[in-house]
């Protein structure tokens, strides 16, 4: 076991030795914890020498491989799978006080059930995918707790970022980036750089953001726009305020369908302007034990609304 994780990839893809290391140390711990799907433990303990293997994970992750009805998972459609999904994922720290561990390590397990999920949305072609990682109330738990998951943020950004983007995935940071660390700004900063002329999946990862502070923001951008003489207030419209919100990049910036784990039926001041008209999907399971068959069920649950 240990001499196979010594070769461990994301993905069939090595970055660099430093990621090694750190993909190596996560998977141990997860293994011993058994926090980590089979599955997705199988797909990064590939051999990197295997081309075929890698050349076709690629194609998944890249989002260019369109599978015909009748080959997709529970039934769904192509035509009815949704351009923009939208996650809060939650549940992280009671899933493992319910496995008796430390709320650390529920974290840890949200952030390795990101990839399956990913690759199902990239082989689905779901054009945009965002995550609520981080958001402005999350400063007020705990210091030793904040000083985890931005770490956490950390190796989801160096490492897991570093994948997509080798698989075609584009990367962005959604949030008020100025009350991040320096590393952690210079990350995103890079991670976006070099991610933005992919053409796969748009991964959005929503760290430091606040859906009230979005819309205050754009209010206060416009109001200096005024004030500047720049546009007239009669002027102002729908798009016009949209173009001023975190989401104005986005080629498909309003999620169709947000999907919450853990069982809360609220959507804690995530993307309150752009969730106008998006279908809500709330489930019980906690996030690290949201699965690809859960993921599927809630696109199911859509596509039956259409």
């Amino acid at each position: 076991m240990a001499v196979k994780l010594l070769n461990v990839i994301f993905f069939g893809k090595l970055i660099n030795k430093k990621s090694r290391d750190d993909c190596c140390n996560t998977l141990l711990v997860s293994a011993v914890y058994n926090m980590y799907d089979p599955y997705v433990l199988e797909m990064n303990q590939m051999d990197m020498i295997n081309s075929e293997k890698t050349s076709a994970m690629s194609a998944d992750l890249n989002g260019k491989d369109n599978i015909p009805d009748e080959n997709l998972p529970g039934g769904l459609k192509q035509k009815l799978v949704p351009k923009h999904i939208a996650m809060i994922v939650d549940g992280n720290r009671r899933w493992a006080v319910q496995k008796g561990l430390s709320g650390m390590f529920g974290h840890n397990a949200g952030r390795m059930i990101l990839m399956p999920l990913l690759r199902l949305c990239s082989k689905l072609e779901i054009k945009v995918v965002s995550f609520f990682v981080f958001s402005t109330e999350n400063w007020r738990r705990p210091t030793e707790e904040v000083n985890f998951l931005m770490k956490v943020v950390e190796d989801l950004l160096r490492i897991d970022g570093e994948v997509l983007n080798s698989h075609g995935c584009r990367v962005s940071v959604m949030g008020d980036k100025s009350k991040l660390s320096e590393t952690l700004q210079k990350l995103s900063t890079e991670i976006e750089e070099k991610s933005r002329t992919n053409s796969g999946t748009h991964i959005i990862f929503a760290i430091n953001y606040s859906g009230k502070h979005d819309i205050i923001k754009a209010c206060k951008n416009l109001a200096n726009q005024v004030k500047d003489g720049v546009i007239l207030p009669n002027q102002i419209n729908e798009n016009i305020f949209a173009q001023q919100l975190y989401t104005n990049y986005i080629d498909f910036p309003c999620p169709d369908l947000v999907i919450r784990t853990s069982g809360e039926i609220r959507i804690s001041n995530f993307m309150l302007w752009q969730m106008a008209y998006s279908k809500l999907y709330f489930t019980k399971k906690y996030f690290p034990d949201f699965g690809e068959d859960d993921l599927i069920e809630a696109l199911r649950a859509f596509q039956r609304t259409q």
